[in-house]
C-alpha cells in the first residue's frame, strides 16, 4: 500500500506564487518518476485527461509542459520521498485540481502507479 498526500493549494491572485508539495509513504523500496498533472474544472465531466504538468526522473531528468516552461520548477528530495511543484508568475488559466503521480516500487518489488487526491488552485484576475 502507497499513498501520496499534497499539500500546498489555494487562492492566489494572477502573477502571484505558490508551491505544492506532495509525500509519498508506504512499502516503497524505491520511486522513479513522480509528477504533477493537473484537471481544471469541468473537464473531468467532460471525460477530460488530466494533463500533465512537470516530471522529475529519479536521477533529476525534468519534462515540463510547454504551458509552464519558465514559469514552473519541478524538484525532489529522495530521502523524504517528497516532490515540490513551485509555481511563479500564475495565470488564470493554470486554475485546476492539480494531482501528484507516482511510479513506485514497492518493497515486493512490484511497481505501482499511484495518484494522490488532488489539491485545487485557484488564481484569481
Amino acid at each position: 500500500q502507497v499513498q501520496l498526500v499534497e499539500s500546498g493549494g489555494g487562492l492566489v491572485q494572477a502573477g502571484g506564487s505558490l508551491r505544492l508539495s506532495c509525500t509519498a509513504s508506504g512499502s516503497i523500496l524505491s520511486i522513479n518518476r513522480m509528477a504533477w498533472y493537473r484537471q481544471a474544472a469541468g473537464k473531468a465531466a467532460a471525460g477530460k485527461e488530466r494533463e500533465f504538468v512537470a516530471r522529475i526522473t529519479s536521477d533529476g531528468g525534468l519534462n515540463y509542459a510547454d504551458s509552464v516552461k519558465g514559469r514552473f520548477t519541478i524538484a525532489r528530495v529522495n530521502a523524504k520521498n517528497t516532490v515540490f511543484l513551485q509555481m511563479t508568475s500564475l495565470k488564470p488559466e493554470d486554475t485546476a485540481v492539480y494531482y501528484c503521480n507516482a511510479l513506485v516500487r514497492t518493497t515486493t518489488s512490484r511497481y505501482l502507479e499511484v495518484w494522490g487526491q488532488g489539491t485545487l488552485v485557484t488564481v484569481s484576475s
